[in-house]
C-alpha cells in the first residue's frame, strides 16, 4: 500500500504518547470544553474533552510527547483561574483518535 492511505494506516499503528488528565476547579459552564477544542487546534494532537457527572472534566490526548505537553500547559494557562488541581497519568499506546472532539 502507498501513498496517503499507507501514511495513515502507519500512523495508526504506531504507538504515540498518550495523556488523560482529570481536571478540577469550576471546570463546567465555564466554555472549558470549547477553549479545550480551539487550544488543541494551534497543536498536533488528537483526543477528546467531556465533563464528568462528578463535576470535573476529562481530557484524553494523543500525539508526540513535546505537542501533548505543551497543550496540556497552554490550557492550564489558558484557563488558569478556573482549575484547581489537574490530575495527570500517561503512557504509550497506539493511537485511538483521528481527530479532537468535545464529548
Amino acid at each position: 500500500m502507498r501513498g496517503p492511505a499507507a501514511s495513515f494506516r502507519l500512523f495508526f499503528m504506531a504507538d504515540v504518547h498518550h495523556e488523560t488528565v482529570f481536571f478540577t476547579g469550576h471546570v463546567q459552564g465555564v466554555g472549558f470544553r470549547y477553549t479545550t477544542l480551539q487550544v488543541a487546534q494551534e497543536f498536533e494532537v488528537t483526543g477528546r474533552v467531556s465533563n464528568l457527572a462528578d463535576g470535573r472534566v476529562q481530557l484524553e490526548v494523543e500525539g508526540n510527547t513535546r505537542d501533548v505537553n505543551a497543550f496540556i500547559a497552554a490550557l492550564e494557562e489558558r484557563m488558569h483561574g478556573y482549575i484547581r488541581r489537574a490530575e495527570r497519568s500517561s503512557g504509550r499506546r497506539p493511537a485511538q483518535f483521528h481527530d479532537f472532539r468535545i464529548q
